[in-house]
C-alpha cells in the first residue's frame, strides 16, 4: 500500500472496531469505509465469507465482472469488466419486454455469461432485481453478486430479495450503496493479498 492509504486504514481502524469482521469481509467492509470515508457502512454491509471466498476464487480464474452501468466499471480498474448496459440490444429489449434498460442489459448480459461470473450492481434496483429473478429460474450461476443499488425506490427490495434468495452476495441493508461502494467491494476481493501483507 501506498503510505497515504496505510495511514488512511489506520485512521479508520481507530475510529471504527471491525477486528471480529472474518477477514474478507473486514477487507470489503474497510475498503467500503475508507471509499466513502463514512463508518456507518460497518452496520450496514451483509455478506457471508463463504460468499465472498467464492467470489475471490473465481475471480482469480479470470472471470469477468459484469457490471450494470459504466460508473461501476471505472471503479474496477485491475480485471476485465463488461457493462451489460452497453450490450448491443439493450434498448430494443427494454422496449420489447417492457423493461428497464437497466434490467435489460442484465438479461442480454445473462445469456453472454450465463454461470461463474461475478456481477456488480451499484445503480439500479431494476438491475438486481432482474439478475435474482434470473438466478432464482436457472438462467444464470454467478460466484457472487455485489449488489449495492442506490435510491429510494426498489433498492432496499431488490436486496432484501436478493439475501432471501439464497444468492451467494455481499449486500446492503438500507437504501444506500452506488457505483462507488459497488467497485469498492469488487477491488476488496481483487486486492485482498496484497491488503493482508
Amino acid at each position: 500500500m501506498h503510505p497515504i492509504e496505510t495511514e488512511s486504514y489506520q485512521i479508520l481502524r481507530s475510529r471504527v472496531d471491525t477486528a471480529e469482521l472474518p477477514a474478507l469481509c473486514r477487507a470489503a467492509v474497510e475498503r467500503i469505509v475508507h471509499t466513502t470515508a463514512d463508518p456507518t457502512w460497518v452496520g450496514d454491509v451483509v455478506a457471508e465469507e463463504s460468499a465472498l471466498s467464492a467470489g475471490v476464487t473465481a475471480l482469480r480464474a479470470g472471470v469477468p465482472v459484469v457490471t450494470d452501468v459504466r460508473m461501476v466499471a471505472a471503479g474496477i480498474t485491475a480485471h476485465e469488466t463488461v457493462i451489460a448496459l452497453d450490450l448491443p440490444g439493450v434498448a430494443e429489449l427494454a422496449s420489447e419486454a417492457d423493461l428497464t434498460r437497466s434490467a435489460a442489459g442484465i438479461r442480454l448480459a445473462a445469456r453472454h455469461w450465463p454461470a461463474g461470473a461475478v456481477w456488480a450492481i451499484g445503480n439500479a434496483p431494476t438491475a438486481l432485481a432482474e439478475l435474482v429473478r434470473l438466478t432464482v429460474a436457472g438462467a444464470v450461476r454467478p460466484a457472487l453478486v455485489v449488489g449495492v443499488p442506490v435510491g429510494f425506490v426498489g433498492a432496499v427490495e431488490s436486496k432484501a430479495a436478493l439475501r432471501t434468495a439464497g444468492i451467494a452476495a455481499l449486500s446492503t441493508r438500507t437504501e444506500r450503496g452506488g457505483a462507488a461502494v459497488a467497485a469498492a467491494a469488487v477491488n476488496a476481493l481483487l486486492y485482498f493479498e496484497e491488503q493482508e501483507n
